[in-house]
């Protein structure tokens, strides 16, 4: 079963919409469809994580390439691959749980906030690919 909804866009979002269409090549229907889909899948964050990623919107492109590519410290991914290692093994002990989940929640927030700075750059027009996000220093 399907209802006939007929929604009036904004210019802008209409735009966006109609690009997205043409350079995947389907409808613009099926785009809005994709899109919406994608919305109902997708669990609220918290408070204070949303806050976080709608004041990236406020920020000036340098900035935003600047967290589209950064990484975690060399120290803090090789702590975090050690305790994952003795998580699957079976030997890490209740501290260090604690310790791989605190580090498994900053890394999830640092992609998100990645993830974020990328789909702006996009949105205000900026092409880029994979390699446009390695770190400066690579």
């Amino acid at each position: 079963m399907s209802d006939r909804i007929i929604l009036t866009l904004p210019d802008e979002l209409s735009a966006r919409v109609r690009y997205i269409a043409e350079t995947t090549a389907k409808p613009v229907e099926q785009v809005v469809l994709e899109h919406l889909k994608t919305l109902a899948t997708t669990a609220p964050l918290p408070f204070d994580e949303q806050t976080e990623l709608d004041a990236l919107r406020s920020l000036s492109d340098d900035a935003l390439w600047t967290i589209a590519r950064e990484q975690m410290p060399s120290d803090v991914q090789a702590r975090a691959h050690e305790l994952m290692d003795k998580n699957s093994l079976g030997t890490i002990n209740d501290t260090e749980y604690d310790e791989l989940q605190n580090l498994v929640e900053r890394a999830d927030r640092l992609m998100l906030r990645k993830a974020e700075s990328a789909a702006i750059l996009k949105e205000r027009g900026y092409p880029f690919s994979q390699k446009d996000f390695k770190p400066e220093h690579e």
